[in-house]
């Protein structure tokens, strides 16, 4: 992990040291004992002024590529604090290489910091209990077809996992862990990795709100649903797997599911094959083959449409939890790093598809209409359902619950 005249850390194993290491020091314990390692081999080598000059271009090289995948790390003024003293050291070349990781770096963090501001301004968590608050626009009205419907949540979906930094999942399992307090106790925060969650769940609701916001109009409800259902089509074709779980979650939801008079009326077909794709049996089995054949065609593509891979998020957070798990054991135990590796390695190719471009037309009026205006609480999404088709013998003492 520390380099020397001769040698410098394989890419790979620094993003896996880097990525894990933080499960037992903190980022600016890590990078100050590299320093003071670097200091003592310098002293006990007797190294010349030349080769001290030297070295300080591999410590820049180190320090670059760690502000490049783990940019966060540097939000920490005691990080910051060891690239200074590494910075009023270097010359020449080095010198520039410098300035430019911090002109980088000051534009990365500038950017999340803009993000996190509109995120708060957005209040993507508004929800309300009152019909009347909700906008008489349809989503559907604003897009005017399921596939554009479908490019706007893939761009709101791009955004939104470019922002999180891949040691969050690390930090977000270390909060899991009791084990783990000693170690991290001043974990950076992990909120945008929280916010996407949210996300999701906002996603589910939005849809089943405009289904539910049809009180009168069994006819409208039905056009709702089929408009959803093809829009969770067309994220299927995308790639774009999270949306399409977050749709078929929100159309599962009791208070549409049960509307039995507005399901005759739907086209089914569609929905069941999706349904099918993304079943939870057997470990999501249906949905893993998917994917594969998504980051295949990624691998293979030759636009950015066929490049777009975004994974049922929930589900990817599993899988990172328990190899993570496996982790924290390995490391304690001095055992197998095949974990480690594996941990690593499904991270990478998470940047990779969260780095991809949205190619599609961008219109941010939908976008904000999607991210921003107020859905219904779950209260407020069963009683309109009870509006929309009467409850019946068994629902009753839950409707009268909630008048």
């Amino acid at each position: 992990m520390v380099p020397t005249n001769d040698y410098y850390p394989d890419r790979a194993f620094l993003f896996a040291f880097l990525l894990t290491s933080r499960l037992f020091v903190k980022p600016h314990d890590l990078l100050g004992q590299i320093l003071a390692l670097t200091e003592s081999q310098l002293k006990a080598k007797q190294a010349s002024p030349k080769e001290r000059a030297a070295l300080l271009p591999r410590l820049v090289q180190l320090i670059g590529e760690w502000s490049e995948t783990f940019p966060y790390d540097f939000r920490d003024e005691r990080v910051m604090s060891h690239v200074r003293e590494v910075a009023v050291n270097v010359e020449g070349a080095a010198r520039q290489e410098v300035s430019l990781l911090l002109h980088n770096l000051l534009y990365r963090l500038k950017k999340l910091e803009q993000y996190e501001a509109f995120l708060h301004s957005i209040h993507t968590e508004a929800t309300t209990n009152s019909i009347e608050a909700l906008s008489q626009t349809d989503v559907s009205e604003l897009c005017g077809s399921a596939v554009s419907l479908a490019q706007q949540l893939t761009h709101i979906e791009l955004e939104r996992l470019s922002y999180i930094g891949p040691e969050e999942f690390v930090q977000a399992f270390a909060k899991e862990s009791p084990a783990l307090e000693t170690s991290f106790k001043d974990m950076k925060q992990t909120r945008n990795l929280e916010s996407y969650v949210s996300w999701f769940n906002r996603l589910s609701y939005f849809v089943a709100t405009e289904v539910c916001k049809h009180l009168k109009s069994k006819k409208q409800r039905v056009r709702v649903v089929e408009f959803w259902v093809e829009t969770a089509r067309e994220c299927f074709n995308i790639g774009n797997f999270n949306s399409l779980m977050a749709i078929i979650a929100g159309l599962n939801m009791s208070p549409i599911s049960r509307l039995k008079r507005t399901w005759s009326k739907v086209q089914c077909a569609k929905f069941s094959v999706l349904e099918h794709q993304m079943d939870p049996s057997c470990n999501f089995s249906s949905y893993r083959s998917t994917l594969k054949a998504a980051v295949w065609r990624s691998a293979a593509a030759t636009d950015d449409t066929q490049r777009i891979v975004i994974p049922f998020f929930s589900l990817l957070v599993k899988d990172l939890y328990f190899l993570n798990e496996g982790c924290s054991n390995n490391f304690v135990k001095c055992r197998s790093r095949a974990n480690e590796i594996s941990l690593a390695k499904q991270v990478t190719e998470f940047i990779t598809w969260k780095q991809v471009h949205c190619p599609f037309p961008k219109s941010p009026k939908v976008i904000t209409y999607l991210q921003a205006t107020p859905v219904l609480n779950e209260d407020a999404l069963a009683l309109a359902s009870f509006e929309c088709e009467p409850p019946e013998n068994h629902e009753k003492e839950r409707y009268k619950s909630l008048k």
